[in-house]
């Protein structure tokens, strides 16, 4: 018989002791089977190289634990199966990871999930990328399109390769439906096409006029074209079928039950308006919200910011729902020239785009939340938005230390200037950025700033060799929110198609362990919750999630087999919020 050693013994023990005094047997469970990631060791050097203390020998990772015991909302160990066995009771739920990998809950730190309830009875147009077929696509499945009374609502057209001169017009939409009102969105809502009658019922004519933030696009005769950029889309919307408060509460919870599935334990709500917010508190006040919600209120809704900053934000951490951000918009997207260049665009010469009046927000007002302890995300995308809202921090930093504490962010930094990135790190800056973006716009961008300035765009390990935090997400449901594409785009630098051969830009790439701590443990870090979430380790909130592959070791060996995950389980607050049939004994 083999002799237990002293450790063990000593481990034996103490599981027996915390079982023996427990008072909360009745909600236990135990994870077996696993191959357990904690991320509990200390992050990777700035080249991406792993930490001396970290499971890594000889180019491979071996994970640090095997099993997990999870009492109530809280992690009581972290460990070897033996040991986790001595917790169980007759009560104790066993879930069996299969041989799979358990890792920290995922998080989307700027995601819309309320466009998954939004865009339900909508027809999706994900991959339609010319007009002819766009407006065939709506007349095919016409019948899909159940969202509001008679219109004929669509979304999802890449509109970074169609930019606005290969959109429909409202003359094809009007042709193929003269008597119903058409209005269709892109994938990220930068432009959107209405036909004549959805124009007429909205009460738009050629007089009309042009919105703070928008734009209302017109032939060489002045006559609408049916095209809105940017803040325009609401004149249309506003003449849609107003929502009722079950509404917003549905459409948010069917956002948080598509994050849960998608193994996605929290998000980061970037541009949360009053009627959302409200959705959002019932279903934390009812117990019914399945993931996590970090609120960054929308920076355009000034009544609700005054409300928020007479509260203040909210600083406890390991709530359902935490209301401590702001998030602003400053320019517009690449793919419709709306980011603000420092020079020219290189495919549409003496255009650099549009911001501040034209797409900005109220800095006074914004100012005074970052006053109020609230940080700020901002969303900038070309390298002059990025160097006007690094002017704009600075600014506020040198009127107000104590702010700069508040690790404030910059929402996609897309493009940004050689001698900017420094910046970043010097003003304590945190960027928020999205590998499906890198992967769905490589088709065009390049065309767009022309191959030097590319040199600085979508630059992941620029950004970590100069010590910025980085923080990854999808912004959906503009991009795909799949974690095995946004990993998979993050480490190979190649699309959904396996493309381009050795990546693009390939200099710029990430280790697989810097792009699950982006999606994990520095997302944590983004929502001041680093000490309640992003590791697995005791005492922590039990937010994991069960992944049927080794993210880290395919990632390292075999990058195109990430195309053959799935998510097994999603864990929040204790709670088994998803699950792959077949998971719990």
């Amino acid at each position: 018989m083999k002799i237990p050693s002293t450790t063990t013994l000593i481990i034996l023990l103490c599981a027996f002791l915390l079982n023996a005094c427990s008072t909360n047997d009745q909600n236990r469970t135990i994870i077996t089977n696993a191959k357990v990631y904690t991320l509990s060791w200390s992050d990777p050097g700035l080249d991406g190289s792993p930490h001396p203390n970290a499971p890594y020998n000889n180019g491979r990772w071996i994970p640090d634990a095997s099993a997990i015991v999870i009492e109530g909302e809280h992690i009581i160990f972290v460990g070897d199966e033996e040991t986790a066995f001595s917790y169980q009771n007759e009560s104790t739920t066993l879930l069996d990871a299969k041989g799979g990998t358990v890792i920290p809950g995922l998080v989307d730190s700027h995601a819309h999930p309320f466009y998954f309830g939004e865009d339900l009875g909508k027809i999706e147009l994900t991959g339609l990328s010319d007009a002819e077929s766009i407006v065939q696509y709506l007349v095919d499945h016409q019948e899909e399109s159940t969202a509001a009374d008679d219109w004929i609502l669509g979304f999802g057209y890449d509109e970074g390769s169609m930019a606005t001169e290969k959109l429909p017009t409202a003359d094809m939409l009007t042709e193929a439906f003269p008597n119903r009102p058409v209005f269709i969105i892109g994938t990220h809502g930068f432009t959107s096409v209405a036909n004549h009658e959805a124009m007429k019922r909205a009460g738009i004519t050629a007089q009309s006029p042009v919105p703070v933030g928008g734009d209302i696009l017109k032939d060489e005769n002045g006559e609408l074209l049916g095209i809105f950029t940017n803040n325009a889309a609401e004149l249309i919307e506003e003449s849609l079928p107003p929502k009722t408060e079950d509404d917003y509460r549905n459409i948010v919870l069917h956002g948080m039950n598509v994050m849960a599935e998608s193994g996605y334990t929290a998000f980061h709500d970037a541009g949360t308006n009053a009627e959302y917010l409200a959705a959002y508190q019932f279903h934390e006040d009812e117990g019914s919200a399945p993931v996590r919600v970090y609120s960054m209120l929308q920076a355009t809704d000034e009544e609700l910011l005054s409300e928020w900053m007479q509260k203040g934000p909210e600083t406890a951490t390991g709530e359902m729902l935490t209301v401590r951000a702001v998030k602003a918009y400053y320019d517009g997207s690449l793919g419709i020239r709306g980011a603000k260049l420092i020079e020219d665009y290189s495919d549409k010469p003496g255009h650099r785009g549009v911001s501040g009046e034209d797409y900005g927000f109220n800095e006074a007002l914004v100012e005074e939340m970052m006053s109020a302890g609230f940080q700020l995300g901002i969303h900038a995308i070309g390298d002059a938005g990025n160097r006007d809202m690094l002017n704009f921090y600075e600014r506020i930093f040198d009127a107000n230390p104590e702010v700069k504490a508040n690790r404030h962010r910059i929402e996609h930094a897309q493009v940004v200037h050689p001698n900017d990135f420094s910046r970043f790190a010097d003003l304590e800056l945190i960027a928020s950025m999205e590998p499906p973006h890198m992967a769905e716009d490589m088709g065009w961008a390049e065309d767009r700033v022309g191959s030097e300035r590319i040199k600085g765009a979508y630059a992941w390990r620029t950004f970590r060799e100069y010590g910025v935090p980085l923080t990854f997400n999808s912004d959906l449901t503009g991009s795909d929110h799949n974690f095995f594409y946004g990993f998979y785009a993050a480490i190979t630098r190649k699309n959904k198609y396996r493309q381009p051969e050795g990546g693009w830009y390939p200099e710029q790439a990430l280790t697989p362990e810097e792009a699950l701590r982006a999606y994990t443990s520095w997302s944590a870090y983004a929502a001041f919750q680093e000490e309640v979430l992003g590791t697995i380790e005791v005492g922590k909130r039990a937010d994991l999630t069960i992944l049927n592959i080794d993210v880290l070791n395919v990632g390292e060996q075999n990058p195109d087999s990430l195309w053959n995950g799935r998510v097994l389980g999603t864990i929040v607050d204790g709670k088994l919020v998803f699950e792959e049939l077949g998971i719990r004994n």
